[in-house]
């Protein structure tokens, strides 16, 4: 017997994950919220509960993909401020 790394089968279709990968923050946030409550509550065989976990994941990983792009351009903007405050009033401001 051979041991192979193999990603298992998605019940996501591409355009599922498409769609996903386009969505804004706040849409991604909230179908996850639906998602983890469809699990929380219960009555789902193992095929939906399976489905309802990898909506979740990819919904997960949308909306902290896109909270890292507001934390990068957060930190790039202090570190701009902070850039700018250290000059102020020196001659370097003044070319």
């Amino acid at each position: 017997m051979t041991s192979e790394t193999s990603t298992p089968a998605s019940s996501l279709t591409d355009k599922e994950r498409e769609a996903i990968e386009q969505m804004p923050y706040e849409e991604a946030r909230d179908k996850l919220i639906q998602a983890v409550q469809a699990l929380e509550a219960g009555g789902l065989n193992l095929d939906q509960s399976m489905r309802q976990w990898e909506i979740g994941e990819a919904l997960a990983k949308r909306a902290q993909s896109l909270l890292g792009e507001v934390r990068a351009k957060l930190d790039a903007a202090q570190a701009e401020q902070a850039t700018a405050a250290n000059t102020a009033g020196t001659q370097d401001n003044l070319s």
